[in-house]
């Protein structure tokens, strides 16, 4: 069994901004090892060195976790390079919002493939290894979407609800020996909001936006429950600013 304290392998996806970059900071910080995965390796890179140079342990890997092939490989060279995967944070997540009146269907169907069929893949890949080593634990990053609809976030909110099943699904499945927990944020300072293009929905996320709480905030969080005793399960926690009335 890992040990419920300690040094920990932590694969992060969606880890070159906003929140990934946050945690994989304040888990190296606390003594574990982070593997970080995002498609914008140059930014993988420059976090992996600033890690490094401030006495953390990291490393980084190319990963579209759209591309199933790719996660299964991000995984298994970490379990190659350290014996194990103690944990999983399957981050990566876009946020195009419109109204579905626009028809932006590209835009929803990447909404699906990263925040939807991105955290399978990610199940797909460490679920057989967790089980083969008998302890792991996924943290799969929702959303407060997922608890609650609001104009232009119809589909958004669908994929962080299908985020939330499909974990509370695992967790009920998987049995003693592999944690699972949901983290879902708040309003977050991210880069999320740039990846909307309809005009309604960047006005209407600019208005939600006025009061937000930093990535750090989301990262103690995880953090929190990924340093809980082997028998603890902390299934779901849900992090917003105080001052928030949604």
């Amino acid at each position: 069994m890992t040990p419920s304290t300690g040094h920990k392998v932590v694969l992060i996806t969606g880890a070159s901004s906003g929140i990934g970059e946050a945690t994989a900071k304040l888990l190296a910080e606390r003594g574990h090892h982070v593997v970080l995965g995002a498609r914008r390796t140059e930014r993988l890179k420059g976090l992996t060195e600033n890690i490094q140079t401030a006495g953390g342990s990291a490393e980084y890997h190319p990963l579209d976790v759209t591309d199933a092939e790719q996660m299964r490989v991000f995984v298994d060279a970490a379990r190659s390079r350290h014996g194990r995967v103690d944990v999983l944070v399957n981050n990566a997540g876009v946020m195009p919002l419109s109204k579905l009146e626009a028809l932006r269907l590209d835009e929803w169907n990447r909404m699906i493939d990263v925040n939807v069929r991105g955290v399978l893949h990610g199940i797909a890949a460490a679920l057989p290894v967790m089980q083969a080593q008998h302890h792991g634990q996924f943290v799969n990053v929702a959303s407060i979407g997922a608890h609650q609809v609001s104009p232009t976030a119809a589909v958004y909110c669908a994929t962080k609800y299908a985020v939330w099943a499909i974990s509370e699904g695992l967790r009920q499945e998987v049995g003693g020996d592999i944690r699972v927990t949901t983290i879902c944020p708040g309003v977050t300072e991210s880069e999320l909001a740039e990846s909307i293009s309809d005009p309604v929905g960047r006005e209407e996320m600019r208005t939600y936006r006025s009061v937000a709480i930093p990535a750090s905030s989301i990262g103690a969080a995880i953090a929190f429950a990924i340093d809980q005793p082997a028998e603890v399960d902390v299934s779901e926690i849900i992090v917003r600013p105080t001052a928030s009335h949604a």
